[in-house]
């Protein structure tokens, strides 16, 4: 088998690790410790704090995630939802207690979850609580308004804009970003909010541009500074149900963009433009539904990357409804200059689906594919959809029958807390805005395996926050490696954790990871398995696809002489499938190998000490037996 070692020293956490350690329960003042808060699929413990946990220098059996600081991917800039219309009008019925209290449990970064990211309607969309779709310059059919001279967002100053200051004033790093359902229906092929195609005439496209200019202008001048802006939501749903869309293809976008750009940073140079904002593949309910003649465009967002007005765009926005976040990290591979945003998913509900069941599947989708799968694959942010609605799932004019949000607000006048609270919860509360991703191994897959899986991050203060997922219902042990201290941890079945830590010298280490950007992997037997792990995905591995025996080996071309002292094994998140002994040569041809270091394994995770030396080529020899295959995900050097 020939597999390739994507970057093998960044390929999962590369930290100067040693192998995993057992929590010493009992430890001085000075011993690093790392606070837990825990949210359960049985709602048992919400956002919870535990008793904290203390690193220790135990070696551990146990799938260990690696962190490493010194590795650093993508700056954060929040986590939240939408006020969408509906939102607003429920929660400017709330009592005004109940919903000062609401709105600190939302934005409060001590005493709620911190929300710090808003993507706000410009207009309306489907979830309005008004009785018929509106945007910011309507006038009657037939007429039209190419000087603007009708916009205005009197509405939103009644209802979203004092929501907006407050949510702003309780987390001051709250950023912001605005997306139009539809252009004014006087600049559409069918003089409608709901369907059709922007106007293929310059000078429309030039009124459209001024429009969204002239509405960050607005919202500024309200006291709420749009950071972000994107030209149309969803821009392949070529068929809303009876709220406002609009058809735009890839050409009419970079028109748009084209005339925006430049009107954008005179009138407010901190507003990005994101492009897309719509699903990580196209969906085939969009495909189909495209006219005849037209091209179903499913590379849109590189489409906009590649042309003339990308010059203008900051990133690309995606949302959760069809394909997976690997998508993310394949449009990043490609323009790496430019950022990812995750800017919508919502949670749905069956109309006989018990509560219990509704937050359980909520909680363990949202973790592994909104809250881990789309942060290791270079999001930004991470964005629900609506933050506040009716116990009936609504206001709503067309469109989602069956969203849910982070609150529910009830007939009696209270309000309840969902389980995208919790999952955004487990992200905004300890992940600040600034903050870096840093690497971990990880061993879950948004798909589903059954393991462990995580994401990391180093807040400005120098902290690591660390979310974890046991996407199996039964409970698992995992370790955590931070430089030479570990600590052994359980999470039920399905829960959901973050863990905390300050900045403390017991994880300072002397050695630094080798990257391995050119590796190519062979072994024998070819076993199973394409390739090893990618920035610290521990899912994807070689296994030997039999029971181990003395000379099986896993042979690394480094793709260049590289200098080590570290050799660093990681054998996933299937327990037992270490080797149970192993040899460490090394080779300047490939052909006559020296060698370094032999022992016995002991857990998932061997960390191979040697005197520093170079070479070209690594062989990891079995040098034992077991009925258990021997499985590595990862080979890590560090110098």
């Amino acid at each position: 088998m020939s597999t390739t070692v994507r970057r093998a020293a960044a390929v999962a956490l590369a930290l100067g690790l040693v192998a995993g350690g057992a929590t010493q329960a009992a430890g001085g003042p000075d011993v690093p410790r790392a606070r837990v808060w825990v949210t359960t699929a049985d709602r048992a413990e919400l956002l919870a704090e535990r008793p904290p946990v203390a690193f220790g220098t135990t070696p551990s059996p146990h799938p260990t995630i690696v962190v490493d600081p010194d590795r650093a991917f993508q700056t954060v800039d929040g986590f939240g939802a939408s006020i969408t219309d509906s939102s607003a009008a429920v929660l400017n019925g709330l009592a005004p207690d109940v919903r000062a209290k609401t709105l600190r449990d939302l934005f409060d970064p001590v005493h709620g979850i911190g929300v710090s990211f808003l993507r706000q309607p410009i207009g309306s969309s489907d979830f309005t609580a008004e009785a018929e779709h509106y945007t910011h310059d309507d006038v009657p059919p037939g007429r039209t308004d190419f000087p603007l001279r009708h916009f205005d967002i009197d509405h939103d100053r009644r209802t979203v804009l004092p929501l907006l200051r407050e949510a702003k004033r309780l987390n001051p790093a709250l950023k912001v970003m605005a997306t139009p359902w539809s252009p004014p229906a006087w600049m559409k092929t069918t003089d409608s909010l709901v369907g059709g195609r922007l106007k293929d005439d310059p000078a429309v496209h030039d009124a459209y541009a001024r429009y969204l200019v002239k509405f960050v202008q607005a919202y500024t001048a309200a006291g709420v500074p749009i950071d972000f802006l994107s030209v149309q939501n969803e821009p392949q749903n070529r068929t809303p149900d009876a709220y406002p869309g609009t058809d735009m293809p890839v050409a009419q976008q970079l028109a748009v963009i084209e005339a925006l750009g430049p009107k954008l940073r005179l009138a407010s140079p901190r507003t990005k433009i994101l492009a897309y904002d719509h699903n990580w593949a196209t969906h085939p309910n969009d495909v189909a539904a495209t006219p005849p003649g037209s091209s179903p465009e499913t590379d849109y967002p590189y489409q906009v990357l590649r042309g003339r007005a990308a010059r203008w765009v900051a990133g690309t926005a995606f949302h959760c409804y069809y394909g997976d976040p690997s998508a993310q990290t394949a449009l990043r591979d490609g323009f790496p200059a430019k950022g990812i945003w995750f800017t919508e998913c919502s949670g749905s509900k069956g109309a006989q689906d018990p509560p219990a069941k509704v937050f359980r599947d909520t909680l363990t989708w949202h973790a592994r594919n909104v809250v881990i799968g789309t942060t290791r694959n270079w999001a930004r942010s991470a964005v629900n959809w609506n933050i506040a609605l009716d116990s009936a799932g609504g206001p709503h004019n067309g469109g989602c029958g069956t969203c849910t949000g982070l609150v529910t607000a009830h007939p009696d006048g209270s309000v309840t807390t969902d389980a995208e609270y919790y999952t955004i919860g487990h992200l905004a509360k300890f992940v600040k805005p600034g903050a870096r991703r840093i690497a971990s191994t990880s061993f879950g897959t948004t798909g589903w395996n059954g393991q462990v899986m995580d994401v990391a991050f180093r807040n400005p203060d120098g902290s690591t926050a660390l979310v974890a997922h046991n996407q199996n219902d039964d409970p698992r042990t995992f370790a955590v490696n931070v430089g030479d201290r570990t600590f052994e941890y359980t999470l039920p079945g399905g829960a959901l954790a973050t863990f905390t830590w300050p900045a403390h010298r017991a994880f300072d280490d002397r050695h630094d990871p080798v990257p391995l950007t050119r590796a190519t992997a062979t072994a024998s037997p070819a076993g199973e398995g394409a390739a090893l792990a990618v920035d610290g995905d521990a899912s994807t591995r070689w296994s030997s696809g039999q029971g181990q025996a003395p000379g099986q080996y896993l042979q690394v071309d480094l793709g260049a002489r590289e200098h080590f002292r570290r050799v660093a094994v990681d054998s996933g998140g299937h327990l037992g499938d270490h080797a149970r002994g192993w040899r460490l040569s090394a080779s300047d041809d490939g052909t006559t190998w020296r060698t370094l270091a032999s022992g016995t394994g002991v857990g998932q995770l061997t960390t191979i000490d040697v005197r520093r030396t170079g070479a070209r080529h690594l062989r990891i020899t079995s040098t034992g037996s077991s009925g258990s295959w021997w499985s590595i995900a990862d080979v890590r050097l560090y110098d």
